[in-house]
């Protein structure tokens, strides 16, 4: 298939080097899966026309018969590339970040809970009365549509504003989830990811919100770098469970957050406890306190304890966000979201000039 749309893409010249477009470099990635058609452009100079290169990409893709709707993305310019002037002596300006707070969910490894943690955050923030977004970027494994109740979504849609998220619990969320099946693995390489991860931050009319999590997909790889390059994050919250095993990912998490400049606001334990549903006593199934132990170590907040409880669970299949629901899994992951946003704020205040006495 990647071939054939190849050749119909060679029907496309690129206004900026006058080549075919599979000739002329800017072919980053080309996808068809379920009748919809997606091109990853790389961005272009001062003779480019994107517009009308969009254009000519939709129309082309579009008279197959195999194909029935196209997306095209543009990567950002990478750091360092000056903005293509609108017109002549003017600079393009820069489009104002998506939130007053963008914060980072990440963690090191997969299967710590994150996905929970970061829904469950974004609701509290949303419960306390902040204009709230989720953009899940897990493009491989995207857990929002599930935890949302948002299985049924059957896409995004687009307006003139842009692509519109979708809501639900008074969160606005974008989510890969939403754009594949939900069996379908994402087969996708790098470029194609960033691509999206990119869209999903730029192009989406999140309609200037108070705070934008972002949950991040475990690891160290693509869309972190994606991120921490073209996006103002004000920081970013690890997640881990307590034990050693996963500690030893959490913290090359945390490394990745250092050296790209993004601050780490702090650490969540989750899974710190097991909570009888029967008779309410605790148990440490995975140790307690090693978030904490860590966190303290780094000289960086805690920012609390998630128990683990067969209602989170339960919520969590259903669609249903515990942090809403009330009882001591809600109130933990309130009293988390509220130490986020303090951490956050601090993020955002110039360091105090030191002043030395002569």
């Amino acid at each position: 298939m990647s071939s054939d749309l190849t050749q119909t893409l060679a029907a496309v010249t690129d206004p900026q080097s006058g080549k075919p477009l599979p000739e002329s470099g800017r072919l980053m990635g080309l996808d068809a899966r379920d009748a919809v058609a997606t091109v990853i452009l790389a961005p272009g100079g001062p003779q480019d026309d994107p517009a009308a290169l969009k254009r000519d990409v939709e129309a082309a893709l579009s008279a197959r018969a195999d194909i029935e709707r196209v997306r095209v993305i543009f990567e950002a310019p990478r750091g360092g590339q000056k903005p293509r002037p609108d017109a002549p002596g003017r600079q393009r300006a820069a489009k104002a970040p998506p939130a007053r707070l963008i914060i980072a969910v990440g963690s090191g490894k997969g299967g710590v809970g994150k996905s929970t943690v970061a829904a469950n955050l974004a609701a509290a923030c949303a419960k306390a009365g902040l204009a709230t977004g989720l953009m899940d970027a897990d493009i491989y494994g995207p857990s929002a549509p599930r935890l949302f109740g948002l299985t049924k979504v059957p896409g995004l849609k687009k307006s003139d504003a842009g692509i519109e998220p979708v809501e639900a619990h008074g969160v606005k969320v974008v989510s890969m989830g939403f754009l594949v099946g939900e069996r379908d693995p994402v087969v996708w390489r790098g470029p194609m990811v960033t691509g999206a991860v990119r869209q999903f931050m730029d192009d989406v009319n999140w309609g200037g919100l108070d705070v934008l999590i972002v949950d991040m997909p475990p690891g160290t790889g693509d869309v972190q770098l994606a991120l921490a390059q073209g996006t103002p994050i004000t920081g970013a919250v690890v997640v881990s469970t307590p034990q050693n095993l996963a500690l030893d990912d959490a913290k090359k998490a945390m490394a990745l957050f250092e050296r790209t400049r993004i601050p780490v606001l702090g650490m969540v334990e989750n899974m710190s406890y097991f909570i009888c549903p029967h008779c309410g006593e605790g148990s440490e199934i995975f140790g307690r306190g090693g978030a904490r132990a860590e966190a303290e170590h780094l000289g960086i907040p805690f920012l609390g304890e998630i128990p683990l409880h067969p209602a989170l669970r339960e919520a969590s299949d259903r669609g249903e966000l515990i942090v809403l629901k009330g009882g001591p899994v809600a109130q933990a992951f309130e009293r988390a979201a509220d130490a986020m946003l303090h951490a956050a704020q601090d993020a955002q205040r110039p360091a105090p000039e030191i002043v030395f006495e002569d």
